[in-house]
């Protein structure tokens, strides 16, 4: 069981490094971006999370350091968009 959850996250790995990346999303936080990270990838998207500091290291959002940009594939995209905005409506 354990070989085959490994080769699903490369295979996923391979998926975003494949292919150009596009910004879908960005947010303030460590903990929003985490969580849609997790909503993606439990829709099979592969996601990368890219900021200016270590979170950990850095943790506060002043003159935009805090923020993070979600990044999918491109094929991806416009279903992660899609799925994204679905979520934001149910909140609001």
């Amino acid at each position: 069981m354990g070989t085959e959850k490994t080769s699903k996250m490369i295979d996923k790995k391979k998926t975003v490094e494949s292919g150009k990346l596009v910004e879908i999303h960005k947010v303030w936080g460590p903990a929003e971006a985490e969580v849609i990270k997790s909503f993606l990838e439990s829709h099979g998207i592969a996601c990368i999370l890219k900021g200016l500091v270590v979170q950990s290291v850095h943790p506060f959002s002043m003159d935009g350091l805090g923020e993070i940009k979600i990044c999918v594939s491109e094929e991806n995209a416009a279903m992660a968009r899609k799925l994204l905005s679905a979520q934001i409506e149910k909140k609001e």
